[in-house]
Order: structure tokens, then sequence, then C-alpha cells
């Protein structure tokens, strides 16, 4: 109890998430120190076509989306009434801050799509993003972001504080550079394994990443190696060493090299060939190599149809394919960034930074027959509710419609009632040719003998 309120007094961690004592990193990784994780991770960008195909694509759609500052509306105030925020988001947009200038030119070589688009492929690709903020002497908040390579980024944990600060290592390991909490912006996706460091989707496919990477060297070096698989030359006595190294050399120039290939073998006296008895049908690389990338696709949760393979595909699973890619995909990853935007980056300004909050222009796919129909709907909505008595911009503001100054159509009036024969303004030849006019009866009307009435109208 004494330690959990001694936490909250000194904002620190309630209980111990660092050793008292510490040697070396604090990874956790399966495959050994976190730099050593995310070098690997970060080189299999290069060397898988599918990993590099995903992340890319992620990183170059969570860098286009136009980012903006809003003025916080109160509690009870914040009514978001349709299903899209255009017509209906009732915060006011803040068009003057530094926090803006920040981050739509975080530094001189950095652009505001660039320093998303890096710190997403850092993401994907190691399960880390980190930023280190650039302040002026002079100044108090901040006055730039640069993207840092995670493996070069270690955490000091604090056994009470939970963390004491970062050490940044230079490329050429010469140069250890301290840095404050307050001078990185730590983007992650968190580690079940360890609280500092982040796990990314590389992670969970590295092994199948490696596997269709020596597949793909396999099938190389296949050609490269005299277009044949390997065999065993048995000799039926033990070779000196200038005997071994002459034999050997003989063989490589006569038989290896595409330009080699299936040269006719000469053995010495005793010597035997003995093939290799697998094949490059029992191999079966081709199959190995799409297992691989199915399994990375899954693990990114992207649909085949957005990297390109359209071996079944139709105009309406792919319309379908670019949805999921962006609702369960693009915009994840944009409230990561919205959530460290606001929670890590704006509380730097101090009190310009409250009651101000970032939100990005949401990415939704092209589909103009979905718009039309929204906008078809919203319309009729408007008017009947218009025409019901509601208040035109109120209507407006609750089906997600500018306010266009709509107004509903006069009701129509009814047509007037024919005028009855004898009245003023009745038209004799009309009201005659209309044989369920009424007539009025007076006492010039009588009954005659069969029943009906005879007599003339007043």
């Amino acid at each position: 109890m004494a330690r959990s309120l001694l936490g909250k007094l000194l904002n620190a961690a309630p209980v111990p998430m660092a050793p008292r004592a510490r040697s070396g990193a604090l990874g956790l990784g399966l495959g050994g120190t976190p730099a050593g994780d995310a070098q690997a991770n970060m080189a299999a960008y290069g060397a898988v076509g599918t990993i590099h195909s995903i992340v890319s694509l992620y990183a170059q759609m969570t860098g286009r989306p136009e980012w903006k500052l809003f003025r916080k509306q109160p509690r009870d105030g914040r009514v978001r009434y349709s299903t899209t925020d255009q017509g209906s988001d009732q915060r006011t947009e803040v068009v003057a801050h530094q926090a803006l200038n920040v981050i739509n030119k975080p530094n001189p070589f950095t652009s505001r799509p660039v320093l998303f688009e890096t710190g997403q492929q850092y993401l994907d690709l190691t399960g880390e993003g980190p930023l280190v903020v650039e302040r002026d002497p002079r100044a108090t908040f901040p006055v730039g972001l640069w993207n840092v390579r995670p493996d070069r980024l270690e955490p000091v944990p604090h056994p009470e504080r939970y963390l004491a600060g970062w050490v940044y290592t230079s490329p050429d390991g010469q140069e250890k550079v301290p840095l404050g909490v307050d001078e990185v912006i730590f983007v992650k996706y968190p580690n079940p394994l360890d609280p500092y460091r982040g796990l990314g989707p590389v992670q969970s496919v590295l092994v199948d990443a490696d596997s269709s990477r020596y597949s793909a060297a396999w099938n190389r070096n296949f050609f490269l190696n005299s277009a044949q698989p390997g065999g065993v030359i048995a000799v039926d006595h033990k070779m000196e060493d200038d005997e071994w190294d002459e034999f050997q050399e003989r063989w490589m120039s006569a038989h290896r090299g595409v330009a080699r290939a299936h040269r006719v073998a000469m053995l010495e006296g005793g010597m035997t060939w003995v093939p290799n008895a697998m094949t490059m049908r029992d191999m079966d690389f081709a199959a190995l190599r799409n297992l691989s990338r199915d399994v990375i696709r899954e693990a990114f949760r992207m649909h085949k149809v957005m990297i390109g393979v359209s071996d079944d595909v139709n105009r309406a699973n792919a319309q379908t394919g670019e949805e999921v890619f962006s609702n369960w995909g693009v915009v994840p990853r944009l409230d990561r960034w919205r959530d460290v935007l606001n929670s890590q980056f704006l509380p730097m300004f101090g009190s310009t930074g409250e009651g101000v909050e970032f939100d990005y222009v949401r990415p939704t796919p092209t589909n103009r027959e979905q718009d039309n129909a929204e906008l078809t709907a919203k319309a009729n909505a408007a008017s009947v509710l218009v025409s019901a008595g509601f208040d035109a911009a109120a209507v407006c503001e609750v089906v997600g419609l500018p306010d266009m100054g709509f107004t509903a159509p006069a009701p129509a009036k009814p047509a007037p009632a024919p005028a009855l024969p004898g009245e003023t303004g009745a038209d004799p030849a009309e009201q005659n040719a209309l044989p369920w006019a009424p007539f009025r009866l007076d006492d010039t009307w009588k009954v005659n003998g069969n029943g009906r009435m005879a007599g003339s109208p007043r």
C-alpha cells in the first residue's frame, strides 16, 4: 500500500517493472537482443518480396491522409448524429498552432507524409517506430521530429519510475547519446514478453520469411552450380591435399555454371558418381513459396488482391478487399498514431496543447455507387423531416448534410369544387356533359307515374 501511494505521488509504477540490477540489454525477444531482432526484421524488407509489398503499401497509405487540429467540445456538446464526419462533426478546426507546424514540416529534410510513412515502416517491421523530439534551447516546446532506427535506441529502465530515459547509439557504434523521457516519442505494438519493447507482425512470421528467402536462394544456386542437383564422388583411397585440390579445381572448371550444364563427367580410376536422390520436383519450392506468402499475408491481415494476386479475383471481391484493407488495416494504424499525437506529443506544448486534439481525414475507397445511394437517402430523409415541420438546419445536421438553406415546398392548394348548375360561373354546357353532376330539387320537380322525376331546374 505504501509503495502504491508513493508511486502515485512520484508518477511512478506501483510495482517493479525492471530488475534492480541490470546488465546488458533487457531484451526478452525470441531471437536474441532487441537490436539483433530489429536488424533481422528490417533486412527481411529487402529480401522477401511479400513483406516488401505489404509493408510499403501500409506505410504509404498511413502517410497519405491529411492531419488536422480541432478544438475539443464540452463532453455534453460533442454530438455526432450521422455515420460520417461530413456535416456532423461538432468540433472547431484550429488552423494556427505550433504543433501543426511541426507535424506539417517535422524537420528540414522530412515532410509530413514521409514522417508517418517511415515511422509506420519501422512499426510493421520491428513493432517500434520511435521519434526523437527536437527542442529549441530558447523555448520549451518541440520544434521538430526525427525518425530513428529502433535498433539504435535502447530503453533505460528504472526499478521505481518505470523508465529513466533512452540511450541512442550512433551508426558507427562509437557514440552513446543519452536522451530524456520527454525527448523520445516511442510508438510501438505492445510486446507481451517485454513492456519496454515492441512486437510487430514480421517477428511472428520470420521463420516463414526465411523459408521463402532460402527457397529463392536455393533456386538461384541451382543455376549457378551446373544447373543440376549436387552429388557425391566416391574415391576408393585417401587423397593427399595436393591431389584433392587439383581434382576439385578441375571439376569446378569443367562442370560449374549454366554454360557447362549437361557435360559428360569423366572420372579417373577408383572414382564413382553417386547422384543426389533429391530432385527439384521433390523440393516443390513453388508450393513452399506460395505457402510462405499466404502465411505472411495472414500475419498482416492483408487481402491478396492488394498485393497483386489476381488468380481468382473479380470486381466484387476486389472492391471488398480494398474496403477491408482500408477499414481493418489502414484505419487502426492511423488510430494508433492519433493516440500517440494526442497523448504524448500535444502535452509537450503545455497549456497551448490543452483542449485541442489531432485527427486525420479518414481514407475511404472510391465507390461512386455507394456515394450516390448515400446522398439520395440523406436527401430523401431531409425532405421528409423538413416537410414534417422540423428546422432545416437541424435536419441537415442530423442526416449529415451541410446546411444548404433547405426549405420544404409549399403544400399544393386543393382544386375548387365545380359550380353547380344555376350558380354564378357555372358552364351549363360543361355541367350537362357530366352525367354525375348534382341537381337541386325544388317545387317544380314532380314524380311521374313511372317513378321518375320530371320537371326542370330552377
